[in-house]
């Protein structure tokens, strides 16, 4: 991946205010996902409104692309539909007296015609599940709506790199869990995903980088485990490990695991423990997962399925799966980590189903094919294809079922 945006020793004073930066150094790779981490007040936020030129260094560079930042308004104006901004509170963004008016505001602003803005409010607001709220009036909204609200004004400009700042700020779990299965889709259909964020645990599992900071200063830049294994170092920006890693550390100090990758999930830590007190072990019958792509399958496929009660348990990634799971009143199990849990239900001989589309449809398979990889342990995933069986012939696949469940 290239490098997309970078800084060069850039330091900021606010007026008659602290050092919010002193002299930082990022680079920021196209399509990863990028997590700032620190606590209130080491300048993540600071940091972030450097990347779309919305504050300029006091000293240093921001290039985007290669090329430091302009800072007239039809250079700013640009960068900013390719750099979205989502602010930590929805309010501040969210301006406009109906949900449309506010998602079509970017658009009309940078010269859609009225096809062109209907075309990207509809889009937008259907991605973050929104779909029919657009004469709603933003106050009637709960939180993460108001999120999701945010993210559609944004996401109708169709840029190339979006930045939240603290994305699960003051929303409870569940709502927590929507906005990063959301992140997640996005990042799945191109875009660079940046965060900033004090919780350990939601980005130690998520992010491919994380950026310490701690005082306005970058105190490390690496991988997830290469940040959170020091524990000196969390301590001074003021974190914790996260619990996993915390549990392995504590593993390896007594001699009960042997030094290796750390377990990025429970999934990951409990084959570790298993492989370590039996041996590589095959269950005498793993489950399945079974696969729907919502965007291949056809109007009655899903309660077809269901009313077959084959699986014990149901999980939807993105929004497109999660408006058909409430469009079939079908009640979901899993909305966040859903490829790790089915994977651990499939361990307990059980079966599941995943709901997805676009991306993630590849994504399960990469996921399940990793852990068969590293475990020895077969999962079947059985997916959801309208094509006939004849394709999954020429594919190899074995025990194809009549109709659209295809075993791969």
């Amino acid at each position: 991946m290239s490098v997309l945006i970078e800084t060069k020793d850039i330091s900021y004073r606010y007026p008659n205010g602290p050092l919010a930066l002193r002299n930082v150094s990022v680079s920021i790779k196209e399509g990863a996902r990028i997590a700032i981490a620190g606590q209130n007040g080491a300048g993540k936020s600071t940091l972030l409104q450097m990347l779309n030129g919305m504050l300029r260094p006091d000293s240093g560079e921001v290039l985007f692309e290669g090329k430091e930042l302009a800072y007239e308004r039809k250079k700013l104006r640009e960068l900013r539909r390719r750099v979205g901004f989502v602010f930590q509170n929805p309010d501040v963004q969210i301006l406009a007296p109906t949900v449309y008016q506010d998602v079509a505001f970017g658009p009309v602003n940078l010269g859609y015609s009225d096809s062109e803005v209907r075309t990207a409010v509809s889009e937008a607001l259907h991605y973050v599940g929104l779909s029919g709220y657009e004469r709603r009036p933003p106050h009637n909204l709960s939180g993460g709506e108001k999120k999701r609200a945010a993210i559609a004004g944004v996401l109708a400009m169709d840029p190339d790199v979006l930045v939240f700042d603290e994305p699960t700020s003051s929303l409870d779990p569940a709502g927590a869990e929507e906005i990063m299965d959301l992140l997640d889709e996005m990042h799945e259909n191109g875009k660079t995903i940046i965060i900033s964020t004090h919780d350990v645990e939601l980005v130690y599992p998520w992010a491919d980088t994380v950026i310490l900071m701690g005082d306005g200063s970058v105190l490390k830049q690496g991988t997830p485990e290469e940040v959170f294994i020091n524990d000196k170092q969390l301590r001074f920006a003021k974190l914790r490990m996260p619990a996993l890693l915390e549990i392995y550390s504590g593993l390896v100090a007594r001699g009960m695991q042997g030094a290796g990758a750390p377990p990025k999930s429970a999934l990951d830590l409990i084959h570790l423990l298993e492989r370590d007190r039996h041996g590589e072990m095959q269950c005498d019958r793993c489950g399945s997962i079974y696969l729907a792509d919502v965007g291949a399958i056809s109007e009655g496929d899903l309660s077809e399925f269901m009313h077959k009660d084959l699986v014990s348990s149901v999980g939807a990634m993105g929004s497109k799966a999660k408006f058909l799971a409430e469009k079939e009143s079908l009640e979901l199990d899993f909305t966040y980590g859903v490829i790790d849990k089915c994977i651990l239900k499939a361990m307990n001989g059980r079966d599941s189903l995943i709901l997805t589309s676009g991306g993630m449809v590849s994504r399960v398979h990469e996921r399940v094919q990793a852990f068969g990889e590293e475990s020895g342990r077969h999962v079947g995933i059985i997916s959801c294809c309208p094509e006939k069986s004849s394709q999954a012939v020429e594919r190899g696949l074995e025990g194809v079922e009549s109709g659209v469940w295809e075993d791969s």
